[in-house]
């Protein structure tokens, strides 16, 4: 049994969706664009949309409906690629990896707190709710969208070391998940996000899984039609690739 709850404020008259979006006027040509430059220029990136407006989205919890009290609880805390943009329930993130922790051998509660469009600002906005369930991992993915919009990195930082900073203090171990800025920002720009990960997973001492996408970013049999999501087989790969470092991030 799955179970949901609203995470975003819907505009009058709009009915729930499940990481649905709006695509405003000129949104498909900016994503083609970005696609073109990236495959033609970069090849290592497919830095994701992560849906550039706010849109309704819902925390989903996968794993045993009897879970037990000693089953670790895992928040997935990101943007459309945790909320599984695209992409049935049973294909998403969440489902995939309780069921490859499952093989491990850990019967844990993952809790899908995915937001697509979600800023690093946003997430630092809603973390205190995200944190209701008390989990003992919580996975942080976040800054595609602030790379996407040109945010300065410093802020990027800051909002993800004030995340950081909440949760140390309720002691909640992270997993802090990286991303790269999309080619088209410039080096500067980009030398100056990237950076941003190591250096915080390097001053809070955490663990830290370089790049979401490693091993799905520009592979075309491995991403949704916009080149930037990954589709169903590119999740199995991505859980395949970080089952292992969320396994090592459990507490013990």
């Amino acid at each position: 049994m799955n179970t949901r709850r609203n995470v975003s404020i819907m505009p009058e008259g709009q009915g729930p969706g499940v990481n649905s979006f709006t695509i405003w006027g000129g949104i498909d040509h900016f994503f083609g664009s970005f696609v073109r430059q990236f495959r033609v220029g970069f090849g290592l990136l497919a830095i994701v949309s992560v849906c550039i407006f706010f849109h309704p989205a819902f925390a989903q919890s996968s794993g045993k409906s009897d879970a037990q009290p000693s089953d670790p609880t895992i928040v997935l805390f990101g943007d459309s690629l945790i909320a599984g943009y695209g992409l049935p329930e049973q294909d998403g993130f969440a489902p995939n990896l309780a069921a490859s922790l499952k093989k491990a051998g850990v019967s844990a509660r993952v809790i899908n707190s995915g937001v697509s469009g979600d800023t690093t600002a946003a997430g630092l906005a809603r973390l205190d709710w995200a944190m209701v369930d008390k989990p003992d991992l919580v996975v942080l993915e976040l800054g595609a969208n602030d790379a996407l919009r040109g945010v300065e990195p410093a802020q990027t930082r800051k909002n993800l070391e004030q995340i950081i900073q909440k949760l140390q203090a309720q002691k909640t171990a992270i997993l802090l998940v990286g991303m790269m800025a999309p080619p088209n920002m410039g080096k500067e720009y980009g030398q100056e996000f990237n950076a941003i990960y190591p250096d915080l997973a390097q001053k809070y001492d955490l663990p830290l899984y370089p790049f979401f996408l490693d091993g799905v970013a520009a592979n075309p049999s491995l991403n949704q039609q916009d080149g930037m999501h990954p589709n169903a087989k590119g999740v199995d790969v991505i859980v395949e690739k970080i089952t292992p470092a969320i396994l090592d991030a459990l507490p013990r």
